[in-house]
């Protein structure tokens, strides 16, 4: 039999004999009536009530006073007896008079504010009629606990997640967890508060929920935005958990993902004396005593062997395909694990095993930074891009960098040197229409990543600080997905620097070199390209990688755009790309002539010829 239902069972029946107990109180029965009876409980089991009482110090006053309460909720018995021993028909429930009177080792104090009962909610009083006979009424999650049924209680489960641990996780927060699990063991109470700092979010939450699970206990999630602001809404909070921590039992992981919340996390963790973690990128000031542990993202090699774990006997189908997914993607261990049961579930089924991986890959983080950047689904290839063979070379190199970033970092050790300067930058410079996003382009369709054009228009503010948040934000997202980050006439954002002459100055400059900073330590492919090479400051000209000059193109350069310009499809007559290649204009314009003649050839319902073109030139000549 469940020995769940076994302690059910027995618990039922010892409740029950303890409500017989109280009606004898109730009705001036039996003197034997003053001991609790004795539990026929499973071996090393407690009645609910028992646990209720060692948990929070109840005298025998107090726990009798709690299954009065109870009683009346669940024995209609007990509900009679109170309304005849209080002279009132109409008075069915539980008063404090009653229970001085009726029931064995009165003490007044037993509902002031500072016991138990009231202290941890336990009962609640209506004070309307006076304290003495005003009713009481028994919490419903401790009603509930009472018989036998333990969970969450409902006013918390809108700001609170489980999380159970998970069967991977990266060795290094293995480590970790098991230098918290010795630092616990060694505490002298109350615990320290446990600071997990990093950018591995789903990493701090399994750390703290192996953690948890080695002690006996759940582990459950906060927001630190959905702390409450309020002192008095605060209080009633943490003392509605410290009961549930007691009750579930259960750990509290604080996350703290916006620095401006972070003020109510350090209240709440002062507040606390339970088990309490907190997960922050960087380190709050307590006055409590915490300890701090870092936790990243996992590097390439331990993604590989994570990748290796997850996917079991499917990896050996991947064809080493694994190295360029860890050196790629910035991944958790729990989302290689989810996305490791869904590729093998693909391939299960059918698909290419490189390509379902990657693909699944490229999708983990899209939804966060689709919210906050263009994607631009990539359409250009090689044979569309008209470039000089130096450019080409450049541009290869910049993919070749991309995709051996692994063995070059990991394997032969040049990470190990520096950590500075790991990120790949590139900036594309040369007049508008030369084809800087079609390169951009081509790279992503290359390297089969996704490509973002970051909109100026919804990164820079005019708030101080609210730029660099916006920026955070995005590249914070990029990580997850390896993206290509394109910023669009970068001049405008990655302006020089300049001499401070008042606050907004010094603002601005602050933005660049938080910017340089970011640009360092982003594990992707970020490209800026400009009209204007000489309005980058210096400082950012310094730490790309690559520089392209994207040169305007000369009379054979633009027949070459001219004869790849048109697809297969559509119909044309006696075009003359000689000619077409003396007009002195760039790849763009090339591309918005050719659409606007195409669409006065369909108007006509004629294929495209020298005549469409040349009226589609003019309308391109009159804007520029």
């Amino acid at each position: 039999m469940d020995p769940n239902s076994v302690w059910l069972d027995a618990n039922q029946r010892y409740l029950c004999a303890e409500f017989a107990r109280i009606k004898d109180h109730l009705s001036g029965g039996a003197a034997d009536a003053s001991e609790p009876v004795q539990a026929d409980m499973p071996h090393g089991a407690a009645p609910a009530i028992d646990t209720l009482v060692e948990s929070f110090g109840l005298s025998s006053f107090e726990r009798d006073l709690l299954l009065l309460c109870a009683g009346v909720e669940m024995d209609a018995g007990i509900a009679e007896l109170c309304a005849v021993a209080q002279g009132n028909g109409q008075r069915r429930y539980a008063s404090f008079g009653l229970a001085l009177s009726a029931l064995e080792d009165p003490h007044w104090s037993a509902l002031t504010p500072t016991r138990p009962l009231r202290r941890w909610r336990l009962v609640e009083v209506n004070e309307e009629t006076g304290l003495a006979a005003g009713r009481l009424r028994v919490d419903e999650r401790v009603l509930h606990f009472l018989a036998g049924i333990n969970y969450l209680d409902t006013r918390l489960q809108a700001l609170l997640r489980g999380r159970i641990p998970t069967s991977l996780i990266a060795p290094a927060h293995a480590l970790v967890a098991a230098s918290i699990g010795q630092e616990l063991e060694d505490r002298v109470p109350p615990c320290p508060v446990i600071q997990l700092v990093g950018d591995d979010t789903d990493g701090q939450e399994d750390i703290a929920a192996l953690v948890a699970n080695a002690h006996g206990l759940q582990l459950h999630v906060l927001r630190a935005e959905d702390v409450p602001t309020g002192r008095h809404e605060q209080e009633a909070m943490a003392i509605l958990w410290e009961r549930e921590a007691v009750l579930l039992p259960s750990a509290l992981l604080v996350a703290v993902s916006d620095a401006g919340a972070s003020a109510s996390a350090i209240r709440l963790a002062e507040r606390l004396p339970t088990l309490l973690f907190i997960a922050s990128e960087e380190p709050l000031r307590l006055r409590r005593r915490s300890r701090c542990f870092p936790v990243h993202k996992p590097v390439p090699k331990e993604q590989k062997q994570l990748w290796e774990e997850a996917l079991g006997a499917s990896a050996a189908k991947l064809n080493g395909s694994l190295d360029g997914v860890s050196s790629q993607f910035s991944l958790s261990a729990r989302a290689i694990q989810t996305t490791g049961a869904e590729v093998k579930a693909s391939l299960a089924s059918s698909g290419t095993p490189e390509v379902v991986l990657w693909q699944a890959c490229r999708t983990v983080g899209r939804s966060r930074l689709d919210d906050l950047a263009q994607r631009i689904e990539p359409m250009a290839n090689w044979d569309d891009l008209v470039l000089p063979d130096a450019q080409r070379t450049t541009l290869k190199q910049i993919a070749a960098h991309v995709r051996q970033r692994l063995k070059v970092y990991q394997e032969w050790g040049l990470a190990t040197k520096s950590a500075r300067g790991l990120g790949i930058s590139a900036l594309f410079t040369g007049d508008s229409g030369t084809g800087k996003t079609m390169a951009a382009e081509v790279l992503a369709q290359e390297l089969h990543l996704d490509l973002y054009r970051i909109d100026l228009s919804s990164v820079v503010s005019k708030y101080i600080g609210e730029t660099e948040k916006n920026l955070k934000r995005v590249f914070d997202a990029a990580e997850h997905t390896g993206a290509i980050l394109l910023f669009d006439e970068a001049d405008a954002l990655f302006g020089k620097r300049s001499e401070v002459k008042d606050s907004h100055e010094r603002y601005a400059n602050i933005e660049v070199s938080y910017l340089l900073q970011r640009m360092e330590a982003y594990r992707g492919l970020a490209i800026l390209t400009t009209n204007i090479k000489t309005a980058l400051d210096t400082a950012f000209q310094r730490r790309l990688r690559f520089v392209v000059q994207f040169p305007f193109p000369d009379q054979s350069q633009r027949e070459a755009i001219w004869r790849g310009i048109f697809p297969s499809d559509v119909p044309s007559q006696g075009i003359d790309y000689g000619k077409l290649a003396r007009l002195h204009v760039a790849g763009g314009n090339i591309r918005n002539i050719t659409l606007n003649a195409a669409f006065l050839a369909a108007e006509a319902t004629k294929p495209v010829n020298m005549q469409h073109l040349l009226s589609a030139a003019r309308t391109e000549a009159a804007k520029r």
